[in-house]
């Protein structure tokens, strides 16, 4: 089971709507959009989406860091600008098209999730990534033979994948934990997260639009990795 904390998900009613976020808003209305599970909030306005990190939270300097590496090989959102204030984060980025593949029918979600990751895997050069997500990085013991090395997207949770209007995915973002890694450090996470947001049966169609059989002890030691830090 890969677990997700009990935060994460849309924001309750009456969120206090951060001020670095309102003051990068402008005259765009918000539109809240999730709250991941250290405080940080994440907003539409316009053609921008505004992602904040509480003091403490994640740093989005490494994020943007990730994201100005990626964007020439792969679909990524582009970075517009970052504010910090009194220790707290702002990332701006453009909108992209296409919609989360947490909100779609099960079977695309699937696809999209697994050929997305395909493609991510292919086009993302692993000598030339200048971040590591190696298991032994992360505090894992006695880690399996690397099957391939990949940079791996990190976070490869539904929501994460956006597919466009032909069902097909078409880009990722939140990409803060981008790395090298072993290729299994995603799927593992990513095909046991489909159980998280849809329900037991859709494993077989992400590993079929990836291209891959199970591993069951790759996915087995991911998945405990994953476990653990988020607990």
């Amino acid at each position: 089971m890969v677990n997700s904390p009990a935060l994460s998900g849309m924001p309750p009613s009456g969120t206090t709507v951060p001020a670095l976020v309102r003051a990068a808003a402008g005259d765009d209305e918000l539109e809240a959009v999730w709250l991941n599970e250290l405080g940080g909030l994440t907003y539409r306005a316009g053609a921008r989406y505004l992602k904040w990190s509480p003091p403490g939270g994640p740093d989005l300097t490494a994020e943007r860091a990730r994201l100005d590496w990626a964007s020439p090989y792969h679909p990524v959102p582009e970075v517009l600008q970052l504010r910090v204030d009194a220790g707290a984060q702002l990332l701006v980025t453009r909108a992209l098209p296409g919609a989360s593949a947490v909100l779609l029918e099960p079977r695309i979600a699937a696809r999209a999730l697994g050929e997305g990751l395909r493609a991510l895997h292919e086009h993302l050069p692993v000598a030339a990534c200048p971040f590591s997500r190696s298991a032994e990085e992360r505090g894992g013991v006695n880690p399996p033979p690397v099957d391939e090395p990949v940079v791996a997207h990190g976070d490869p949770c539904v929501p994460n994948t956006l597919v466009g209007a032909d069902g097909r995915w078409s880009a990722h973002v939140d990409l803060g934990r981008l790395g090298r890694a072993d290729r299994w450090a995603d799927l593992a996470v990513a095909s046991g997260n489909l159980d998280l947001n849809f329900g037991p049966g859709w494993q077989p169609e992400f590993f079929a639009a990836y291209g891959i059989g199970r591993d069951e002890e790759r996915i087995r030691y991911y998945r405990r990795r994953w476990d653990t830090e988020a607990a």
